[in-house]
Order: structure tokens, then sequence, then C-alpha cells
């Protein structure tokens, strides 16, 4: 059935800071509606916005956030644990580069610092729980992708024991998540080991189906892979439970494809917009999903390699609420319509003389 999605929200991850209005939660949710915004997701490994220790052990935090939000006039759309799922899995070429994503206490210390991601994703489950949340974002870390592209070829199995490993780690997790009654809306990235549609279907098939296993979609990451991402919607619609709205541009040349020749972002053939600013086909988009029936939050993820965050942000509510579509429950032929007439439609098809 079509539906209403909910929005315009923001993820609020690229505009904390430490200076106002982006240091706390109750300047930065009042600076976010005041530009129009509806909802805001929160990035949980942020102490400055959000305590996720406190808001997985305490209801009464948890409602004091809900109540700071609703003081401003926005929802809580999600709670983001991007960088913590990043590191359930790590392959050892980034293990320097992740750290700064842990506490210093883990560093130069793998297996502590998965034990830590855990410890987080867990916390997390119990945090949306208490906000009354039903879905949550975050990332499948990776142990295959630096053989996405090999030479020489790849050994025989090496795909299926990564992804072996992953669905391993994974699924203790997706079942505590079952347990709070949230889903973990895995946002689909290169950099992943579940970066398109042919590795999602790897993951899914390894975790069973796992009811909680689910999509936070984004198009950009589509686009700079040349991945046809409407017909994503079409495939994987039923596996959608959040959606970054985020603009990207692909400009081959001579000199750079896909991989961009390790330029950076301004050079790049691939790189991030702001909204309206590169080729995502938002109107197909947001009217196919309209279509599949998605009636959860359109959440701005600003990343752009020329505008400021502020421009940005600011730009971003009104394109995303001229975006959503306000679905009818009349077709629009319906003037000319006549009452049910079982016996006139036996005629009509000639099946009654």
């Amino acid at each position: 059935m079509a539906a209403t999605m909910k929005g315009p929200g923001l993820f609020l991850a690229q505009f904390a800071g430490d200076e106002a209005p982006f240091h706390s939660l109750e300047a930065i949710t009042q600076w976010a509606a005041r530009l129009g915004y509806k909802g805001v997701q929160i990035p949980t490994f942020d102490s400055r916005l959000f305590d996720l220790k406190l808001a997985a052990d305490s209801q009464a935090y948890c409602d004091e956030v809900k109540g700071t939000c609703a003081d401003a006039g926005v929802e809580i759309t999600e709670l983001s644990t991007h960088l913590q799922g990043q590191l359930v899995a790590v392959h050892p070429a980034y293990d320097l580069a992740f750290d700064a994503f842990a506490p210093a206490a883990v560093h130069g210390k793998p297996a502590a610092r998965q034990a830590w991601a855990v410890e987080q994703m867990t916390l997390a489950a119990k945090a949306s729980g208490n906000l009354g949340l039903d879905v949550s974002v975050s990332f499948t870390g990776s142990l295959a992708f630096p053989y996405l592209y090999p030479w020489p070829q790849r050994p025989a199995g090496l795909i299926e024991d990564a992804f072996g490993e992953l669905v391993k780690r994974w699924r203790p997790i997706l079942d505590i998540y079952d347990d709070h009654g949230v889903d973990i809306a895995y946002e689909i990235h290169p950099g992943e080991d579940v970066f398109d549609g042919a590795t999602w279907e790897r993951f899914l098939d390894g975790l069973g189906g796992h009811r909680r296993a689910a999509i936070n979609y984004d198009p950009s990451h589509f686009l700079l892979q040349q991945l046809d991402y409407l017909q994503f919607i079409d495939l994987y619609n039923d596996r959608i439970r959040a959606f970054h709205v985020k603009d990207a541009e692909f400009n081959a040349t001579g000199r750079q494809g896909v991989y961009s020749g390790y330029a950076g972002w301004t050079d790049r053939a691939g790189r991030f917009r702001s909204l309206g600013d590169g080729q995502v086909d938002f109107g197909g988009i947001f009217a196919k999903l309209a279509q599949y029936g998605y009636d959860r939050w359109a959440v701005l993820e600003w990343e752009c390699c020329l505008k400021s965050p502020e421009q940005g942000a600011a730009e971003g509510a009104p394109f995303i609420a001229r975006h959503i579509i306000d679905v009818t429950d009349k077709a629009f032929d319906d003037f000319a319509g006549a009452a049910t007439d079982t016996a006139r439609n036996r005629k009509m098809l000639g099946l009654e003389p």
C-alpha cells in the first residue's frame, strides 16, 4: 500500500561541534527546528549530544532526551551506531585508521576493540527500546573489502569465509535487537563488506533472513558505483527501514572513472554534493518509496565537497519537504466510477445474456 513518509529529518553527526549552536542536544535541535526539520537522527558516538550508556541504563534520561527534542519541536528518527558497527568487523589493513573510532584503552588491541563495539551495539539496542524507537542505523564493517578488485586473484573460499565470519559476529547482536523490538538498518556503503544488492543478499542469506536485518537506503553510494538505485528499491523495498537523503554526481573523464584516481573529494569523478546540486533522481526515489509504502523518515545526511554545512542544511529541509509525496486515498478517475454491480459486470464480460 502506498504511504506518506515522515520528514524532513536531519542526521546530526556532520554538524555537531564545540561551538554554539552545535555543542549540545538542546541547542542543535532548536537550530534544526528553525531550519524546518521535524526529526533528528542522533549519533550515539558523540558525547556532546548523547550519553549512550546512560540511555541504556536509565529510562529517566531517555525521557529527558525525548523531552529536549520535543521542546525544540522535533522527534528522534533513529539512533546511529555507524562508527561502532564499523568496528564489529575490521580487516587488519584498517586497524590503525579505525582505532580512532574507539577509546584509547583499546587502541592497538583489535580483539578488545571489537568487544567494545559489540557492547556499544548492545547498549544502543537497549537505548532505542527505552526511547520507543523500532529501528537504528549502522554499518556492517568489513573483512573482505581490501580484496574487492584483487590481483592476484582471490583464493577459492575467501569471500565465503569472510561473510561467514561477518554473519557469525552479527547474528547474536541482531538477536539482542530482536529482544528489544529494534531493527538494524545497515547503510549499504563502499568500504563495508555489504556495499550493493549482491553483497546484501549474501549477508542476509547467511543470516537466514533475520527479521531484524534491514537497509538504510542511501542513493549517493549507489550512484558513485553506477548501480541502478531505482531498481534497488524495486528489489529490496521490503527491507528498507531508513532513508538517508544524500546527493552525488559522477562525471567520468579520460583520466578518471569510478575509482577516481586517489584524488581529493573536489577533484574526483564521483563526489558527494548537497541536495539538488548532484545527479540523483530524487523525484523517482520518493515516488518509488511512496509506492511501496515507506512511511518512515527521510533524513538528510549532509556531505558536500563544495557547499558549507550550514547552507546545505538550510537548503535541505525545504528540498526534502518538497519531495515528500502526500499519498492520495483516491483514484484520479473516481468521478467517472460506478457502484459495484455484479450482474452488470458479468454482462460486460459476456458471462450473462
